[in-house]
């Protein structure tokens, strides 16, 4: 065997020790052009690279959770990166699990061709190489692949990398997660890579993603939005003026010309598969090409009553805090069980959520009384709206006045609304308020949770042109989720509520009449 002279040994240590060098002096792709090319990472693979590589020096392994848009180059990313690990460490596996055959073999075809063209001196000699397994003997370490089909794929094997693609859209995904991800051992130098499009705002990927966002567990989650890929851009017309809902978009996003213009021309395309306006931002546009983590999962499933953007755009919101002439409100949406929990929010003038949002999981009145005792005391709220329908919560509401807490009000969702002729029932009512409320401008506190509750239920006229909001129960079969912040957030437009005087005497609840400028 030729020994390596101190140079060759400098080369090979920093392809070993630097993926980016490596990457592209040895990895070669197939891009969208069809010839091969070598792999030089794209802003979005760059992104991922850094955010992986802090998170391995900090914990000594890799737990990303990665929600993306339509092909930005994350699986050519982890492909290549886990080459390259397997092809320069000794005893280690990997494994990608896709959601379809067809999926595999791309994946795996994309493999074996880093293998095909990688340069001599770093490609490891083969035991094996066949459809879906390269086996580098010399080095005891391996590259395999497997569809989520059978319930049991990949759990008897024990695994250092794992790539888990299109998450969302994997069948049996519990049972998969219980199996092949207990494969991979917590220790240094493992890493689990979960990747997918939205797939509706339930299942694992999904809940994997909010645990992740509320910085609970080790995976961490890493959105990437449409308008990062370089490549999604397209020079519009001059004379081209966009419509309204895309000029607002684009502001709230800051996109430029050639990237607004390809999202109108790619939610056209999208439109006309599924019977959409070509003027209006289509669900399905939203579902493959994402802004935002929460809109990917909601868009999923056709987009709610309440426009998202408006959501966002109250998110980012910073409005300073309203004069003391403005009443604070509670909303309260008491939980009844089955998955329900109850949520507490504020709203003072034009701001939401900014002093009380909070989450219980727990429906005895009574204790709730008590929490919420200490809040009112704590805060001094003007008005507290409860939420009675079918007579759960009337106990919460008692025991509170019974405690000399006046202001406290109960509301049944089911009840008459002060506008009969456009509402359904108090409920629907109140949802169309919060829905104008936000159209017109809020700050709404940046809670991801909060905007998939507010954005969950859908709506519809019923036979006298009234509008229906969608059921709780109807929403949990659809989405997996009570929408209970959207309810609690509702509830604070329940009636009108008078400003306050300056000396600081207490509002009154108004019924009739309802003026959301006035609150």
């Amino acid at each position: 065997m030729n020994r390596l002279s101190a140079a060759e040994r400098r080369v090979r240590q920093k392809l070993k020790e630097n993926f980016i060098h490596y990457s592209a002096r040895c990895l070669k792709i197939r891009p969208k052009a069809g010839a091969l090319s070598a792999l030089d990472l794209n802003p979005v693979q760059q992104r991922i690279h850094e955010r992986a590589e802090n998170q391995r020096k900090r914990t000594g392994r890799v737990r990303m959770l990665v929600l993306k848009a339509r092909q930005p180059g994350v699986s050519t990313y982890i492909e290549a990166r886990f080459y390259w690990r397997t092809t320069h460490s000794r005893g280690t596996r990997a494994f990608i699990l896709t959601h379809k055959d067809e999926a595999t073999d791309n994946l795996f075809e994309m493999a074996k061709r880093f293998h095909a063209h990688c340069p001599p001196p770093v490609r490891p000699e083969t035991t094996a190489s066949n459809a879906k397994e390269l086996k580098f003997g010399r080095l005891d370490s391996s590259y395999k692949v497997g569809t989520a089909k059978a319930e049991g794929v990949g759990r008897s094997d024990t695994i250092q990398l794992l790539h888990g693609s299109e998450v969302a859209h994997w069948p049996n995904a519990e049972k998969h997660a219980a199996g092949v991800l207990q494969a991979v051992p917590d220790v240094e130098g493992t890493e689990i890579w979960l990747e997918s499009t939205a797939n509706g705002a339930s299942g694992l990927f999904y809940n994997m993603c909010v645990k992740a966002e509320r910085g609970e567990g080790a995976y961490e989650l890493l959105f990437i939005p449409w308008f990062d890929h370089s490549e999604y851009v397209k020079q519009p017309p001059a004379d081209w003026m966009p419509p309204t809902a895309w000029a607002d978009y684009s502001a709230l996003h800051g996109l430029d010309p050639a990237q607004l213009y390809w999202a109108y021309m790619k939610n056209a395309e999208l439109a006309g598969s599924i019977g959409g306006a070509l003027d209006d931002i289509t669900w399905l546009f939203r579902q493959e090409y994402p802004a935002t983590a929460m809109e990917a999962f909601q868009a999923s499933d056709g987009g709610g009553y309440v426009r998202a953007e408006h959501v966002i755009a109250a998110r980012a919101m910073a409005y300073p805090e309203p004069d003391l002439g403005t009443p604070l409100i509670f909303g309260v949406d008491v939980a009844r069980g089955g998955g329900d929990k109850t949520r507490v929010i504020d709203r003072c003038g034009c701001r939401l959520g900014h002093l009380v949002n909070e989450t219980w999981d727990e429906n005895d009145e009574m204790v709730l009384a008590g929490k919420l005792g200490a809040l009112m005391t704590k805060f001094s709220p003007d008005m507290v709206f409860i939420d009675t329908t079918g007579g759960y919560g009337g106990g919460v509401v008692d025991r509170l006045r019974e405690q000399n807490f006046t202001q406290v009000r109960g509301i049944n969702f089911g009840a008459r609304a002060d506008d009969p002729q456009s509402y359904a029932n108090k409920r629907a009512e109140m949802w169309a308020r919060l829905a104008a409320w936000l159209a017109q401008g809020a700050d709404m506190v940046d809670d991801a949770g909060l905007q998939r509750d507010i954005t969950a239920p859908g709506a519809k006229p019923d036979s006298a042109g009234r509008l229906v909001l969608e059921k709780k129960e109807d929403i949990r079969k659809r989405l997996g989720l009570s929408p209970d912040g959207g309810d609690a957030a509702a509830l604070t437009f329940a009636q009108a509520v008078k400003r306050r005087d300056l000396a600081g005497h207490a509002p009154s609840s108004t019924e009739g009449d309802y003026d959301p400028l006035s609150i």
